[in-house]
């Protein structure tokens, strides 16, 4: 029989828990040294509010198209938004490009449908990853590896956000500013059929977002915050919740911590987008049918963290909420950039005639877009 001495066991022991401690849970309820202060959450929302609403930058050129979810980087002095398109089929992603981040010219697709029997060969809607998030910053793309990166819900039913929708992940060594057709991994990276598949994301994962965290908070460089819904016998199941994912290498990712970041229990909170001010992380994000907002359909917010693991939500006005006629359904999902001085809120817009389209919010007045919604003949 071999003697382990007790040195030696000592040292077996800390492999042990080292080796463990990849798989521990780690708590993302806020302790006393990542606490955020009304004070502090109100100091954020004063630079951040965007009180003036422009209009719509981008409408659709037919009545049954639908856009959604605007992401916006700049490069060699442009700025560029990658957006979604739905036309009955599902989400497909394009790419338009602007001088001034008010009037947009269309460019072309970057995540187009399959006609094959791929996992996503219906649902291609993309967000641009490893964008640099400094609170007006240069928000331009980092490369990876020689390669640009982007995030993407995918599937293969037809429809609006239809069957099982997972998260996949794209990549390009082009020119990300051109519109061209970007690479696919091809699997899912976080499927609702996976091994560690939690209670808040067994049924189907929505949007996410993907960022680059050089001073490694979670012990990994990068950190994916996505949304998605869970289908167990958890309280409250269908709802749709915040949580987050790690990855060394932006191939293989992991879900993170016990327990959703976000999480109102009923209706939506969803498309985290993450930025940074001197010492804060800004999430913002949406709500929809909350139990308590019922009035309002869908609104965006934000929340506050010191070390992107724990977060605050900000219980003040919301950022944007229905108030104009191409607006009056749904003002939602969230994309902030700060360029000379001036905050731009893009977002998701939906009239009473389900028309959606993509407005703006500014700091500043700068005054109306001239961009309508076409008529709809009754």
């Amino acid at each position: 029989m071999t003697i382990i001495k007790p040195l030696t066991l000592y040292f077996l022991l800390l492999f042990a828990l080292g080796c463990s401690s990849g798989s521990k849970e780690i708590s993302t309820t806020p302790g006393p040294e990542t606490s955020i202060s009304e004070a502090e959450l109100q100091k954020v929302y004063e630079e951040i509010k965007t009180p003036f609403k422009y209009g719509l930058v981008k409408v659709p050129p037919s009545n049954d198209l639908k856009m959604d979810c605007p992401t916006v980087f700049r490069k060699d002095g442009k700025w560029y938004m990658m957006y979604l398109i739905f036309g009955g089929r599902g989400y497909e992603t394009w790419l338009a490009e602007s001088e001034d981040l008010l009037h947009w010219e269309d460019k072309g697709k970057v995540m187009s449908f399959s006609d094959s029997t791929d996992w996503d060969s219906n649902q291609k809607a993309g967000y641009l990853a490893l964008q640099e998030m400094v609170w007006g910053g240069s928000y331009e793309l980092q490369p990876y590896q020689g390669q640009y990166w982007m995030s993407y819900i995918g599937g293969n039913s037809r429809g609006y956000e239809a069957g099982m929708l997972s998260i996949g992940m794209a990549y390009t060594a082009g020119d990300p500013s051109t519109a061209h057709e970007w690479d696919r991994l091809q699997t899912p990276v976080l499927s609702p059929k996976d091994q560690d598949v939690r209670w808040w994301d067994n049924s189907t994962q929505y949007k996410s977002s993907v960022i680059w965290d050089k001073e490694r908070h979670t012990g990994h460089p990068f950190i994916m915050y996505y949304n998605a819904r869970g289908d167990s016998i958890h309280p409250a199941k269908g709802a749709e919740r915040i949580a987050m994912a790690v990855s060394d290498d932006m191939k293989v990712w992991k879900r993170y911590g016990d327990a959703p970041l976000i999480n109102h229990h009923k209706g939506i909170s969803g498309d985290a987008y993450i930025q940074q001010w001197g010492d804060y992380y800004i999430m913002f994000y949406f709500g929809a049918f909350w139990p308590d907002r019922e009035e309002i359909s869908a609104f965006n917010r934000f929340a506050l963290s010191k070390d992107l693991i724990h977060w605050t939500d900000w219980s003040g006005p919301d950022l944007i909420r229905p108030s104009e006629t191409y607006d009056e359904l749904f003002a939602h999902k969230s994309f902030v950039v700060k360029h000379e001085g001036v905050v731009y809120h893009f977002y998701c817009a939906v009239n009473n005639k389900e028309q959606r389209g993509i407005a703006v919010a500014t700091s500043k007045d700068l005054g109306t877009s001239e961009q309508h919604f076409l008529p709809i003949e009754e």
